[in-house]
């Protein structure tokens, strides 16, 4: 029922009964990802049971953190959850950028080639990885030589080259981004990674799989370790966190090379031995216990831009009813001016600064201006609702997030009111 309640937000009678419709249209979609919600919870509930999670884990502690529990214990429940032998969760990871060169500066040495399988990683990778150039620090300067192999335009592995390069290369890390990043492809599926997978290691058996697996966690039941990946990475502020974490990130896979890339982290001796928290562990536990549910919530509100943009006439990926892979919906438009209104309208209804409005801006580690709309109680949480874009042609927004399905479907109301406008 239309209520005054929406009108203090900007939002129409119109625009509501538009939502409401296309929500009964929805009803099997939404079915099947509360389904793929209870059988991750289940997952994650197992977990504690397994591991015993109790209240003393949350404690913090200080200094070299040794015989730290609540961490040990942590590392233990996201080993278990996404099926590895071991994994690092760290309130020490600063973002998701961090977590991935962390992982790659581990596993790599001098002389090391890497291999991205999925085309050009994020822009904040750039520089890290030395692709363009040569920053210090990067891999490149360390002595890594990178190459790359772009999907082929359907967004599936280009499987022929993949054969070609491996084959020549014998490449240390064969990298794959999960997530579509700023790029009109969808998510690569954890099960369609399986067969080039498989690929890779007959090939080329040392050969070390890294998937970053940002914004994909718990999107669907299976994850890349599932398939064979060596080793997965993300950040808590995005899916794993539950929209409760406060920062960090977190790596899993196999004990060597988790070994490996913790004594790179640390010191080479003590690994994941110490590493204290001053703070309490209890939001990084809650987190991951309330993730499914979050990351539910935020499907179903990229489902519902999705539908809504379809409607509209409006280019979208991926569709309304396609699988998903990751949170991230991609949203284009026709002017410039829309999508800043688009990701304006997405700050005036967040919880947190509603009253700023976003300007692009030259953001570090980025190629173009970079509009954010992000009002978010954790700074820059990605599975809190937010929406971002480069300024530059074709005009795509990227929106992602929900901590609720009822705030993602008052902000759907809110842009198609923005729309209706002209």
């Amino acid at each position: 029922m239309y209520n005054n309640a929406y009108a203090k937000l900007n939002i129409t009678k119109a625009a509501y009964e538009t939502i409401a419709a296309i929500e009964k249209e929805l009803s099997d979609a939404f079915s099947a990802i509360e389904e793929n919600e209870s059988i991750n919870e289940a997952k994650v509930l197992a977990a504690f049971h397994r591991n015993k999670v109790a209240a003393h884990y949350f404690n913090p502690t200080t200094g070299y953190g040794y015989d730290d529990l609540g961490r040990d214990n942590l590392d233990k429940v996201f080993s278990d959850i996404f099926g590895t032998e071991a994994a690092v969760v760290s309130p020490q990871i600063v973002s998701g950028t961090h977590a991935i060169f962390a992982v790659l500066n581990g596993i790599l040495r001098n002389g090391d080639c890497m291999l991205s399988l999925s085309g050009r990683p994020y822009d904040t990778l750039v520089d890290a990885i030395g692709i363009n150039s040569n920053p210090e620090c990067s891999l490149r300067e360390k002595g890594v030589s990178y190459e790359q192999i772009d999907l082929k335009p359907d967004g599936s592995f280009d499987s022929d080259e993949i054969v070609k390069k491996v084959s020549e290369l014998k490449p240390r890390v064969a990298y794959v981004q999960r997530s579509r990043g700023y790029a009109w492809r969808d998510a690569i599926l954890p099960n369609n990674m399986e067969p080039i997978f498989s690929i890779v290691k007959q090939l080329s058996p040392g050969t070390i799989i890294v998937v970053d697996n940002c914004y994909g966690e718990f999107t669907g039941i299976y994850e890349p370790c599932d398939f064979g990946a060596d080793v997965i990475v993300g950040s808590l502020i995005k899916n794993p966190g539950g929209g409760l974490a406060p920062t960090g990130g977190y790596f899993a896979g196999t004990r060597k090379c988790v070994d490996r890339i913790a004594s790179s982290l640390t010191v080479p001796g003590i690994g994941r031995e110490c590493g204290s928290y001053f703070g309490s562990y209890l939001p990084y536990y809650q987190g991951i216990f309330n993730a499914p549910h979050v990351v539910a919530q935020s499907l179903k509100t990229s489902v519902l831009f999705a539908k809504l943009f379809e409607r509209l006439n409006l280019p979208t990926m991926p569709s309304s009813s396609a699988e998903r892979s990751d949170i991230v919906q991609a949203l284009r438009f026709k002017t410039k001016e829309e999508l800043i209104k688009f990701c304006e309208c997405i700050q005036a209804v967040s919880p947190v600064d509603g009253h700023v409005v976003p300007e692009p801006w030259a953001m570090p580690g980025y190629n173009d201006e970079v509009i954010m709309a992000a009002g978010t109680f954790i700074q820059g949480a990605s599975i809190e609702l937010s929406a971002d874009a480069p300024i530059h042609e074709p005009y795509t927004g990227y929106i992602q997030g929900s901590l609720s399905y009822a705030h993602g479907r008052i902000a759907a109301m809110r842009v198609l009111s923005m729309l209706n406008e002209k």
